[in-house]
């Protein structure tokens, strides 16, 4: 390992763990860009992390700009255009965050991915930020973003039969792609179907989880539970109300 990238996965581990997730994403980038090989399962999650930390608390922000906007053209208020001007900053800064991770992917990431295991964890980030864009986008944008996202989470599928059933990575796939049927497709019977054929597979073979995978896989199988159970609780003519949980 370079000093360089030696300096700078130090730093991302520091960063990270005081929650600075932008500077984070900053030496990660730098790995990313100057690593001649595959990154390691930490490098992974360190880069991983960090963007979905500084993306996820601006999707929040959007969710709760988006219902005040809602709200104030229910009353006609003079202070709509304030709340549509911030709600169009947040798309903004969605979108730049969204594109650095997505250029991040095609560019140098599955360029260099060496097994069956990276391939499916960038190309389901790809689907992940592909659908982060498509939560907000609309018309035409919406119907391109949205196909691209199932592409990815398409092919991703591909590479994951290669993979364990109970694989924390290949269930985290089947948890997020049946998250973007429920949410960005509308479509609760598929995202139902994808969500249990995995909680099936996966809980035939816990006995066989290694160890070291125990936690993570076991707490994804329980999301994909209780996505089911909320998912099917609508399509019996019961609807709860929330998003279904992802990773």
């Amino acid at each position: 390992m370079s000093n360089e990238i030696e300096r700078n996965l130090y730093l991302a581990r520091v960063t990270e763990q005081s929650e600075r997730y932008e500077e984070t994403v900053k030496y990660m980038e730098d790995i990313v860009k100057n690593k001649g090989q595959d990154l390691s399962v930490e490098e992974r999650n360190l880069l991983s992390v960090a963007f979905k930390n500084c993306v996820s608390s601006r999707r929040s922000a959007w969710r709760s700009v988006y219902a005040i906007e809602m709200k104030e053209k229910s009353t006609n208020s003079k202070f709509l255009y304030l709340v549509t001007d911030l709600k169009q900053l947040l798309e903004k800064e969605l979108n730049e965050w969204c594109d650095r991770m997505l250029k991040l992917i095609d560019n140098y990431l599955l360029k260099k991915a060496n097994s069956a295991e990276s391939k499916v964890f960038y190309l389901k980030m790809k689907g992940d930020y592909f659908r982060y864009i498509a939560e907000f986008s609309t018309g035409d944008t919406h119907t391109q973003i949205s196909n691209n996202s199932m592409n990815a989470y398409k092919e991703a599928t591909e590479h994951g039969a290669e993979l364990n059933y109970t694989n924390p990575i290949k269930l985290g796939l089947a948890l997020n792609f049946s998250v973007f049927f429920y949410e960005v497709m509308n479509d609760p019977k598929t995202a139902c179907d994808i969500a249990n054929q995995a909680f099936q597979d996966g809980i035939q073979k816990i006995e066989s989880i290694d160890d070291d995978q125990y936690k993570d896989s076991t707490t994804i199988l329980q999301l994909l539970k209780e996505n089911i159970d909320m998912w099917s609780a609508e399509l019996q003519q019961d609807p709860e109300e929330g998003n279904g949980e992802d990773i």
